[in-house]
């Protein structure tokens, strides 16, 4: 075992692929009001990297690529289960998805916690949570 932590000092970024990059992008940008560190196409992979900050400062990659597999569940397929997202209200954020199109799932309640969240989809399928932090 060891004796001392590991010296980790948070998450570097997040990577998702999408089937469809200009209606990912579009998402990302548009509904999510992430910016865009750079972006990259790679001939040799038919790829896009696209590399974004959401609010909060949260990196997020952006990646295409021919034909990748379907997201074979919601949300419990084996892996990355979901994107969770922090706010400090939750009420506005719905209103302002909603407002650009997007549709989060009603709010429920932790039963756990206590805390308040919702859910709602990329254009992929990836699940995404907005969970109230007090």
């Amino acid at each position: 075992m060891p004796t001392s932590p590991l010296p980790l000092s948070g998450v570097h970024h997040i990577a998702l692929i999408t089937a469809d990059y200009p209606r990912a992008k579009r998402f990302y940008l548009d509904v999510l009001d992430a910016e865009i560190i750079s972006e990259t196409y790679r001939t040799e992979r038919d790829s896009h990297k696209l590399d974004l900050r959401l609010p909060g400062g949260i990196q997020l990659e952006l990646f295409s690529f021919p034909s990748p597999p379907a997201r074979l569940s919601y949300p419990e397929a084996c892996g990355l289960r979901h994107l969770a997202l922090a706010t400090c209200d939750l009420d506005a954020c719905v209103a302002l998805l909603e407002a650009r199109g997007a549709c989060p799932e009603p709010i429920r309640l932790d039963a756990l916690t206590g805390a308040r969240f919702t859910f709602l989809s990329d254009p992929d399928g990836t699940p995404i949570e907005l969970y109230e932090e007090k």
